[in-house]
């Protein structure tokens, strides 16, 4: 049996907090042995963890300076593979790979590196990211990124997308929802970090076009760019734009929505476009990096239109909340695709290889 050591600042809401929990609990326990580190045990998804995936806390809060407790660690567990979930933490990792010739290095990129990583300092340590011995890469934007812009050999390269936990959501989806909806309004839901990278200056740009239409758009997420955003909701005068902050289950919000937007300057491999899809709820995507293309099949699960072109966004909204769109059609396109059954072979394929 192979122990693999994964690695994340914590479990609270994110795509690449989700995967690693769905990885350690779906993982086969007749051949994989996971163990959890977390700088801190903290964060939604330990509610989601099974019980017998042990958790080793690091206590700490800088990931440069989690080196030096990482390291002990490896030479005391002695695992067959560690698997890092975190770009910075990777980053940082790269260059002590070689003091463990006995363990398999795995790192699982988390967006388009060159959009993402601005730091000259983070950047530096990229140089050695051809130390780790396989690099996942959730989309092909992602994976053609470090071989063009790092010379990483494509070969050490493995483009797998993101699962989607249909258990999860299906029993997440239908909580009562205490939020109150005008039922005059079509809603629309859009997710994430309140960020720049996110583009919800974009979108609220777009929603200056749609005042006076029985429209309303509620945003669920949290972040430091938030008074910015609703100075700027308040300077545009949107009154059907609300901001409701993190939500513990967003899905209600989503299975409830006529239409879910993803305004993104940029993405690694979108989960809210994938969870939307498992609700049933069609989706209208900025056409941006990061495997857009790859989750959205066109008039079945959603459409791509370039939210730069505010109007024309506007417009793509206004004509598709007027047409019926299949549930079942939606959730099917996800399901056949992104299911966590078919994802987890793809990395236990891998698990065995090395």
């Amino acid at each position: 049996m192979k122990t693999i050591l994964f690695i994340l600042p914590d479990l609270n809401q994110g795509g690449a907090e989700r995967v690693i929990t769905i990885l350690c609990n779906e993982l086969d326990r007749t051949k994989f042995c996971p163990k959890l580190v977390l700088f801190k045990k903290e964060g939604y998804y330990l509610n989601h963890l099974k019980d017998d995936v042990e958790i080793i806390e690091l206590n700490t809060t800088r990931i440069r300076y989690s080196i030096f407790k990482i390291v002990p660690l490896i030479r005391k567990l002695k695992p067959a593979i560690v698997f890092t979930g975190w770009g910075e933490i990777s980053a940082f990792l790269s260059p002590i790979i070689g003091l463990f010739p006995k363990t398999k290095f795995i790192t699982r990129e988390t967006n388009v590196v060159s959009e993402h990583v601005k730091r000259k300092e983070i950047l530096f340590f990229y140089r050695f990211y051809t130390n780790f011995h396989q690099i996942i890469a959730q989309s092909d934007d992602m994976k053609n990124d470090l071989v063009q812009n790092f010379k990483i050999n494509p070969s050490k390269i493995e483009k797998i997308n993101n699962p989607v936990d249909f258990e999860l959501i299906n029993r997440l989806k239908e909580e009562n929802l205490k939020q109150d909806y005008n039922t005059n309004y079509k809603k629309i839901v859009a997710i994430g970090n309140l960020s720049p990278r996110k583009g919800f200056d974009l979108l609220l740009k777009v929603f200056t076009h749609l005042k006076g239409e029985p429209i309303q758009l509620t945003i669920l997420g949290d972040g430091a760019f938030r008074d910015e955003l609703a100075n700027q909701k308040e300077k545009l005068g949107l009154t059907n734009v609300s901001f409701l902050g993190k939500v513990n289950n967003p899905f209600p919000f989503v299975k409830q929505a006529d239409l879910f937007i993803l305004s993104s300057r940029y993405e690694g491999f979108p989960n809210v476009l994938l969870e939307a899809g498992a609700c049933g709820t069609y989706s209208l995507a900025n056409n941006c990096p990061g495997g857009i293309n790859e989750i959205i099949q066109e008039n079945i699960n959603g459409e791509i239109y370039d939210i730069t072109n505010d109007i024309g966004f506007a417009e793509k909204i206004k004509s598709i909340l007027k047409e019926k769109h299949h549930e079942e059609k939606i959730i099917e396109s996800i399901q056949s695709r992104f299911s966590k059954n078919v994802i987890i072979k793809q990395y236990e394929s891998i698990f065995e290889k090395l």
